[in-house]
C-alpha cells in the first residue's frame, strides 16, 4: 500500500507541476468568482490526486489530467448553483508593452472574445477551452469522449462562428 501511495504522490507531483497553470485557467473559465474559482481549482487537484491511484498508463498523463479536470469542472458547472462563466483567457502581461494604446486594444479584443466564448453552449465552450490550451483534436476527443473527427469539425465551426460574430461587432 505504501508503494502505491508513493507512486500516486509522485505522479501527482509531476502532473500537478506540469498542468497547474492549465487547471487554474480552467477553474477561472468555469467560475467567475475568484474565491470560488480557487475552491474549484483545489477540488480539481484533489480529484486528480485521488484518481492517480487508478492511473494505469494506458493514456498520456496529460490526457488523464485534462479528463479529470474536465469532469470536475463539468460537474461543478452542472450543479446549477451558478451559471458557468468564462472569464479572462489570460490578461497577464498584456499591458506590459511599450505602446499602451496597442496593448489596451489587445486587452479589449481578448475581452470581446471572452464575451463571445461565454455565450457558447457548454460542450462547445469546453472544446474551445481545451483547444485554447493547445490540445489537438485527438487529445480533446479522448478527454471529452467525442470522436476526433467530430472535434476537428466542431473546432472549425466554432472558430468560424466566433470570427463572424466578432467581425459583425456582436457583443455579449
Amino acid at each position: 500500500m505504501h508503494d502505491g501511495r508513493a507512486r500516486q504522490d509522485a505522479l501527482y507531483a509531476e502532473a500537478g507541476a506540469a498542468h497547474a497553470p492549465a487547471i487554474a485557467r480552467l477553474a477561472r473559465s468555469v467560475e467567475a468568482n475568484p474565491d470560488q474559482a480557487r475552491d474549484l481549482e483545489q477540488e480539481i487537484h484533489l480529484a486528480l490526486w485521488r484518481s492517480l491511484a487508478g492511473f494505469d498508463g494506458r493514456c498520456a498523463i496529460a490526457t488523464w489530467v485534462y479528463r479529470v479536470a474536465h469532469n470536475v469542472a463539468a460537474s461543478h458547472a452542472s450543479r446549477g448553483a451558478r451559471a458557468a462563466k468564462l472569464v479572462a483567457l489570460d490578461h497577464e502581461g498584456l499591458l506590459a508593452g511599450d505602446d499602451p494604446e496597442t496593448e489596451i486594444g489587445h486587452a479589449r479584443t481578448i475581452e470581446r472574445l471572452n464575451a463571445l466564448i461565454r455565450r457558447l453552449q457548454p460542450p462547445d465552450r469546453e472544446v474551445m477551452l481545451l483547444y485554447l490550451e493547445g490540445l489537438d483534436a485527438r487529445t480533446i476527443a479522448e478527454i471529452t469522449g467525442l470522436a476526433a473527427n467530430h472535434v476537428a469539425v466542431k473546432i472549425h465551426r466554432i472558430k468560424a462562428l466566433l470570427a463572424a460574430r466578432f467581425h459583425s461587432g456582436e457583443a455579449a
